[in-house]
């Protein structure tokens, strides 16, 4: 069981990397055959619907099954070891679904002329990226794809749940990969109407998603986390939080 695990685990991951690569791509316009922009268009009510239905599928799975309720019960009938890497695969194949049924709508909303903006918007979307991929390997990048779980199944090793640690740009924000997002989503010299609904809806759905994670997280790690949260920006770094926060609390 343990080899099955690991195999299907490493697998699960290799889709998830396939389709996070796709993913910088599609958003980008950037070395792929169908990207945000790119193929013909449908009709602008067609595409509103199907567009929203394809980023609302990923939105339900991606909170659905990250919550601790469904989890629990999910694992009667998945092995344990195995959980994290059908989330990551079932959301990866989601996403493919997305990329593959998109319907742009190509209509210009801005469209920045001079080489300098382009090009700093560019060099942003790239930087989104690269704070995403980093911000992962901040806190466990195998263990949040499930690399970790089915390599301690293998190793007939017990899962350990990882510690809460504040680390790298964990010290400055509370959720850097949603910042990374957010910046590649919305940094584009060009920006059309499907873009704009594609950045627009996700941003929506990051903050809910911010929001279900924190309630969560809460109760996993108590007053440990509450200070955190007291101290720490969410999504934008705020210079001088954590004095203040201090002197507050000697204030007090």
């Amino acid at each position: 069981m343990g080899i099955s695990a690991f195999l299907y685990g490493t697998a699960c991951y290799v889709v998830f990397l396939a389709s996070f690569v796709y993913a910088i791509g599609f958003v980008g316009n950037v070395l792929v055959p169908k990207s945000i922009d790119s193929a013909p268009a449908g009709s602008m009510p067609e595409a509103l619907l199907v567009n929203l239905v394809l980023l609302g599928l990923f939105a339900f799975q991606h909170s659905v099954m990250a919550r601790p309720g469904f989890k629990e019960r999910w694992t009667r009938i998945v092995p344990k070891s195995v959980e994290r890497s059908t989330y990551v695969l079932i959301s990866s194949l989601l996403l493919a679904l997305l990329f593959w049924k998109w319907l742009p709508i190509t209509a210009t909303v801005w469209d920045v002329a001079g080489s300098a903006g382009r090009a700093a918007l560019q060099a942003m979307f790239w930087l989104g990226w690269l704070i995403v991929l980093s911000s992962t390997f901040m806190i466990n990048h195998f263990d949040l794809f499930g690399l970790r779980q089915v390599y301690l199944r293998l190793r007939s090793e017990p899962y350990r749940p990882l510690p809460f640690v504040q680390v790298a740009l964990y010290r400055f924000v509370r959720h850097p990969i949603m910042l990374g997002f957010l910046v590649a989503f919305w940094s584009t010299p060009t920006m059309t109407v499907g873009h704009l609904l594609f950045a627009g809806a996700t941003t929506g759905y990051i903050f809910i998603g911010i929001w279900l994670e924190e309630r969560d997280l809460r109760k996993a790690h108590g007053e440990a986390y509450e200070q955190y949260r007291r101290e720490t920006s969410m999504i934008v770094p705020l210079p001088g939080r954590k004095s203040v926060q201090a002197s507050e609390h000697a204030a007090d």
